[in-house]
């Protein structure tokens, strides 16, 4: 395959710590080649962060950005995976991203001249490193900028135009169905939303279950009827708590479905969930692992396109309201071991063995 020289990428990842790095590396996650090269001093070589090479003990590792300063440190390039090279793919992707981010949205023919490939291809090339189609790193990219420029003040208007939309309307027609809060009220809380509650025996535990006339929007464990409502009024200080009557009583006996048997998949059950875009995109790509299977933070934050967040996805994780419907027990440290999890441990370990043998 045709390579070219290795070029910087810390404009498409940002800053990453060495804890970071290291996570990458020990997951061998290829969408970060590129990004920055693994130093192992105990043997003088620098290696891609996807090398398939053994893992070297942690502290004969350092960190370089680029191949060169690796080898003003003495090291030579790895022969197995070659990271003082960059196949043409890898290098048309990243020019691709770096178009999206300079100039915004660009048709696919336009990414395929840029990149010298025909667009089907480069469209199965692009989605295949990112995560997601070109169209559809455009879209995040943009919810995205509209999030941050609104946690920094911005007014509404001017985040929207600023991000690239042509018209507020092209912004609501675009987070359609996706459940994100309207940009006027990102800063706001519950007023006047009505959710209903109630306390569930389960074999995991007591299990506390919210619904809005939407779907679900609380599903927590370890919490009694004692503490039910004090949980609540934390998580929504300004809805109307109501004990769940019979008209909940359907759509709660299939959370609890969903609970015993997690691998018979919650598609079908309606949620109402509430959060900035990029805790939306983190959310939506929870629900698309398959029941039983895992991912790291790295490989999730590589689905989203965003390459150096898995900090920022684990805290959009941290954040879910929902357990088991939206699943962040299927996500798991970089070296496979469980991670934390806020209902505890054997509680995830349970979830991900009863959908492994489903």
């Amino acid at each position: 395959m045709t390579t070219t020289n290795l070029p910087s990428a810390d404009a498409l990842t940002g800053a990453l710590t060495d804890d970071q790095r290291w996570q990458i590396a020990l997951a061998k996650d290829r969408a970060f080649d590129g990004t920055f090269v693994t130093g192992v001093h105990s043997t003088g070589i620098y290696c891609r962060p996807s090398c398939p090479a053994r893992a070297p003990l942690r502290k004969n590792v350092r960190f370089y950005a680029k191949p060169a300063d690796a080898e003003a440190a003495g090291l030579r390039a790895c022969k197995r995976c070659s990271p003082n090279t960059q196949s043409a793919e890898e290098a048309c992707v990243l020019a691709a991203i770096a178009a999206i981010r300079a100039d915004g949205a660009k048709t696919l023919d336009e990414l395929a001249e840029l990149t010298g490939y025909s667009p089907t291809h480069f469209q199965r090339l692009f989605k295949r490193s990112v995560g997601l189609s070109p169209a559809a790193f455009a879209r995040a990219l943009r919810e995205e900028r509209v999030r941050d420029a609104l946690a920094d003040g911005a007014g509404v208007t001017e985040a929207l135009y600023d991000a690239g939309y042509s018209s507020p309307s092209r912004y609501y027609d675009a987070m359609k169905g996706k459940g994100a809060m309207a940009p006027s009220n990102q800063r706001k809380t519950d007023e006047g939303r009505v959710i209903h509650w109630r306390v569930i025996s389960t074999s995991l535990g007591q299990m506390l279950v919210a619904a809005s006339d939407k779907g679900v929007c609380c599903l927590s464990f370890g919490i009694g009827d004692e503490r039910a409502e004090e949980e609540l009024r934390a998580r929504f200080p300004n809805a109307q708590l109501v004990a769940a009557g019979e008209a909940f009583g359907a759509l709660f006996d299939q959370v609890v479905a969903i609970v015993e048997r997690p691998g018979l998949g919650s598609g079908h059950i309606p949620l109402d969930v509430r959060g900035t875009a990029f805790q939306q995109r983190c959310w939506e790509a929870l629900r698309t692992i398959p029941p039983g299977e895992t991912r790291s933070y790295g490989e999730q934050a590589a689905m989203l396109g965003k390459p150096g967040a898995a900090r920022a996805v684990g805290s959009a994780n941290g954040a879910n309201q929902i357990a088991v419907l939206i699943p962040c027990h299927r996500v798991v440290q970089a070296d496979g071991s469980l991670g934390g999890y806020a209902y505890g441990q054997e509680i995830k370990r349970e979830l991900l063995r009863r959908e492994r043998e489903s």
